[in-house]
């Protein structure tokens, strides 16, 4: 095997579970709005954005791709170091993608069910679920120093 392969192996781990974890993430929140909106149709617009907020760690995934694109570390020629480093941040920010927006999905669906319930926490409840949130730009911001480590 070539060290490109083992790089866009990781390439393809950042996007695929940071892409997977969204996906898992706004449909949770999207299930919840639709109960809430049965009790209370007025704060769509609550809902959508509680929905949207585990989206985000989808988007560092595919920005995670372009910022080591951009360091020139994705070449045919690339040595085993470059590979593994790149592996490694593609799998690291996957899996932190992955499970933050999951359990960011789940916050966002609490929040959704009490807006639902009449009780005014759509900004509290945006607050909180920042939280997961954190650690997929930390993530992200670890692949850009990893990047920037390795770059020639």
């Amino acid at each position: 095997m070539e060290p490109i392969v083992l790089a866009y192996i990781g390439i393809g781990l950042m996007v695929g579970l940071s892409g997977v974890g969204s996906a898992f993430g706004t449909t949770i929140a999207g299930n919840a709005s639709v109960g809430a909106m049965k009790k209370n149709g007025e704060a769509f617009g609550n809902y959508i954005m509680l929905t949207a907020l585990p989206g985000s760690q989808g988007l560092y995934g595919f920005a995670g791709y372009f910022l080591l694109d951009s360091f020139g570390l994705l070449q045919s020629d690339i040595g085993w170091g470059v590979a593994a480093s790149v592996f490694g941040a593609g799998l690291a920010l996957g899996l932190v993608g992955l499970l933050s927006s999951i359990r960011q999905g789940q916050v966002c669906a609490n929040g959704i069910a009490a807006v639902g319930a009449g009780h005014e926490v759509a900004g509290k409840t945006l607050i909180l679920a920042v939280f997961p949130e954190l650690y997929a730009i930390i993530a992200l911001a670890a692949t850009f120093l990893i990047g920037s480590a390795v770059a020639v």
